[in-house]
């Protein structure tokens, strides 16, 4: 099973971030131009939150507020659920599935190194499954 070193190596370890006092319309400008789901809220090296398209639906859009002078602080979440770079992949999506999120910073010595999405997570799974798949094929054959 791979571990999320594994992900993190093929995808890289860059992280999106902002500050905990930016606009919510910048933090939404940003993942619209990253093409992402949430952004780190970061003083620094320290983690502080997430902020999430799903926080901005149901905390600034449902409750009528503006985006330009609502505060990530506002509406980001604060308790994170972080995983580790030794974590399987499958204990990260039993995480994430009973949590009900879609992200997880890895976090190694206080410090984030890498986000991982539940895309991830399902795309290393097909992975290993049509890996087991092969072998077995090879093995059924020989």
């Amino acid at each position: 099973m791979k571990l999320v070193k594994h992900l993190l190596d093929r995808k890289g370890r860059e992280v999106t971030s902002i500050a905990e006092d930016a606009s919510v319309l910048d933090a939404i400008k940003m993942m619209a131009d990253r093409s992402i789901g949430s952004l780190l809220v970061m003083d620094g090296d320290a983690l502080k939150g997430i902020v999430t398209e799903r926080d901005y639906a149901r905390k600034v859009i449902v409750k009528g507020r503006s985006s330009k002078s609502t505060q990530v602080r506002e509406i980001m979440t604060t308790k994170v659920c972080t995983a580790n770079s030794h974590q399987t992949v499958n204990d990260c999506m039993t995480v994430m599935s009973e949590k009900r999120i879609r992200h997880l910073p890895v976090v190694e010595d206080e410090k984030v190194v890498g986000l991982i999405s539940i895309g991830d997570l399902v795309h290393a799974i097909i992975e290993d499954q049509q890996e087991e798949i092969e072998q077995l094929a090879q093995y059924i054959s020989s």
